[in-house]
């Protein structure tokens, strides 16, 4: 019988330490006993990106992606937009960068290289930051998936992304019609109505992880800016 491999740790910034794991052609990125990703359960990530892409309508969006993990949700917007996009992603750690080189580079293929990334190594609350305070351009779409739902589960720091300041914040980096979608493991109301409270129009989603229809059931909020 196959068994879980430790192949390496991440130390997150003022956060938990993350474990990534083989499990024979699989791998999984560990907090405790929260298994936050793995290669067996995608198909949400890519889902993340597939359906706010679809939504805007438009393939030359300048988006903004929080959290890289294992480039589920990147590489399927990559797959999904034109030429002219951009596709900002921020990622906290750069171990995490390091073992989408290394132990997982044939997952990651020739991604990184893609001329339309804009990958930074920072807390992407600064750079909704930035689009408010002119420092960079808007966005069309704002892509959350850096915890394993609306709550500082692997950084307390990110509690406020999911605040009511955060996602005032978040609609304000937004340009007109675009989307702020945030996938979460679970349902929760609370913050379904903090998002309905900032004025954007919510639509919650139910997607399974795998494409198969099996699996978990997670959670996509879709909020749009009119």
């Amino acid at each position: 019988m196959l068994r879980r491999e430790l192949l390496d740790t991440a130390d997150v910034h003022d956060g938990e330490t993350l474990e990534l794991f083989s499990h024979g052609r699989d791998f999984m990125i560990v907090l405790g006993r929260n298994e936050l990703m793995s290669t067996r359960m995608r198909f949400s990530e890519e889902q993340l990106a597939d359906l706010t892409i679809a939504r805007l309508g438009k393939d030359n969006a300048r988006i903004l992606i929080g959290g890289y993990g294992m480039g589920f949700t990147y590489r399927a917007a990559a797959a999904k937009l034109g030429a002219k996009a951009q596709i900002v992603v921020a990622e906290i750690s750069d171990k995490i960068i390091e073992w989408a080189k290394g132990p997982m580079a044939e997952l990651t293929g020739d991604a990184l290289s893609d001329p339309r990334l804009d990958l930074r190594i920072c807390d992407v609350a600064a750079l909704i930051d930035d689009a408010n305070d002119g420092t960079s351009p808007k966005f069309d779409a704002i892509l959350l998936d850096v915890d394993n739902g609306p709550d500082g589960l692997v950084r307390d720091a990110n509690n406020r992304l999911y605040s009511r300041t955060g996602l005032a914040k978040a609609r304000d980096a937004l340009m007109p019609g675009g989307i702020l979608a945030v996938w979460s493991a679970a349902p929760d109301p609370a913050f379904r109505k903090r998002l309905h409270d900032t004025g954007l129009e919510v639509v919650e989603w139910n997607v399974r992880s795998r494409p198969n229809n099996k699996g978990a059931h997670h959670i996509i909020w879709f909020a749009q800016k009119s």
